[in-house]
């Protein structure tokens, strides 16, 4: 639902979607795949230097090291055969070590970890969850020597038309309570602040955390705007939100966390949002590397030559080059978007309107940092424009009269911005 004010001096007023938004209540089970792709951030390097080799058979839910003498792993989501391992890099440039298992039809489950890994210790947590349904990397909450102070679970999601995290605190209420139990002992933090809509307070309230109920606007959930209203800790761009002893987690993540435990077998499914070209809303549950093509079958949604594929939302996500994607770990939404409602980015240089800058939830100048980012003057945009302050929300390209991809010219810059300055370190 899109508000805006009359003489267009306000905010456009974004609200987050809400349960009631979903086709069905329940989440449809997406089929196994026959093949599933398992993607690892890496810095590359030979391909001879890892410890899996194609032919290689695995089970569901077997850790897979990836190198001899490294903590670098996957969890296998299917049983199978590793029939391809390759690298592949994404389109900021960050490369993944991807590997392919060609799945059977009946799941073998690995018991490593129900043996050895089920003692809820930090040191067990590194070993076995680095990464979970919800979260891609759980380092950072699980740090021996974390200095975290404050777990904030974010029941809110990352952008609009997606309803993830709200479903699963819906429908999985119950489990969240044993979750956060289990993330207690595995981090030592004590206090859990759950971020919920007015709709889903009660279930919240289920989880035995302090409860902060805020409106489903967009895009007050994002974290960065969660630390000034919650805890009125506004973040530095020089500074982390780990810096300032809070870390973010979804309520998929902590819900992940109980199921191993509980049942001692690793993760290995997803619950996402599905978004067609009717903006209809259906939320599944798919494996880990299943690929977008086929829970695009399974759900009828045709794409054809044109039509666009998104990972995440339509203010913030990014888009597919292939239906042969995978979904990954932090994969939140699957939006496709026929041909006929793209809007392609405008050529027209900025009119200095200013509607960017009344829209900017971070106070950012984004007349002024466009000039800066078109022209390549990464540092300058960081050091006199605030650069890193954005929080990537999308408002900016939304409001935009010209069409300026701004977003896209942001994380183009906070992308560049680090590579430049160590180029200028190497050169001396």
């Amino acid at each position: 639902m899109i508000k805006k004010p009359f003489f267009g001096l306000g905010k456009p007023k974004l609200q987050y979607s809400g349960i009631n938004n979903i086709e069905g209540k329940d989440l449809k089970e997406i089929p196994p795949s026959t093949r599933v792709t398992l993607m690892h951030k890496s810095p590359g390097g030979e391909l001879g230097e890892l410890v899996l080799s194609i032919g290689d058979e695995v089970r569901t839910g077997q850790k897979l090291n990836l190198r001899e003498m490294g903590e670098e792993y996957l969890t296998s989501t299917a049983t199978g055969t590793i029939t391809d391992i390759s690298h592949t890099t994404e389109y900021t440039g960050q490369t993944f070590t991807s590997v392919s298992i060609e799945a059977k039809s009946k799941d073998l489950w690995d018991d490593e970890f129900e043996k050895t890994g089920k003692d809820a210790a930090p040191e067990n947590a590194l070993t076995f969850l680095s990464s979970l349904p919800g979260i891609s990397d759980l380092s950072s909450l699980i740090e021996i020597d974390n200095p975290l102070n404050t777990i904030i679970i974010n029941g809110l999601d990352r952008d609009l038309l997606v309803a993830t995290n709200q479903i699963i605190v819906k429908t999985m209420a119950e489990h969240l309570s044993e979750g956060i139990e289990y993330l207690k002992k595995i981090t030592g933090v004590s206090r859990f602040i759950f971020v919920v809509p007015p709709s889903l307070r009660v279930e919240a309230e289920q989880s035995g955390a302090e409860v902060e109920v805020i409106e489903p606007v967009y895009p007050d959930a994002t974290p960065g705007l969660l630390m000034k209203r919650i805890l009125d800790n506004p973040v530095s761009p020089s500074r982390t939100f780990e810096d300032l002893g809070v870390a973010f987690i979804n309520p998929e993540a902590v819900v992940a966390l109980r199921t191993a435990f509980v049942e001692g077998k690793l993760p290995v499914t997803k619950v996402l949002t599905v978004i067609d070209k009717d903006n209809r809303l259906t939320c599944i549950k798919a494996r880990i590397g299943t690929p977008v093509r086929d829970i695009l079958s399974a759900l009828n949604i045709d794409v054809s030559h044109g039509d666009r594929l998104v990972f995440g939302g339509p203010m913030s996500g990014q888009s597919v080059y292939s239906e042969d994607m995978p979904i990954l770990h932090d994969t939140d939404a699957i939006m496709v978007q026929d041909k006929s409602q793209v809007n392609p980015s405008g050529n027209d240089p900025c009119i200095n309107c200013g509607e960017c800058v009344r829209v900017c939830p971070a106070k950012i100048p984004v007349n002024m940092l466009i000039r800066l980012l078109e022209n390549g003057l990464y540092e300058e945009a960081a050091q006199e424009y605030d650069l890193l302050s954005c929080v990537e929300c999308g408002l900016c390209s939304y409001v935009c009269e010209m069409r300026i991809p701004i977003s896209h010219y942001i994380m183009l810059g906070k992308h560049e911005l680090p590579l430049t300055e160590g180029l200028e370190e190497s050169n001396g």
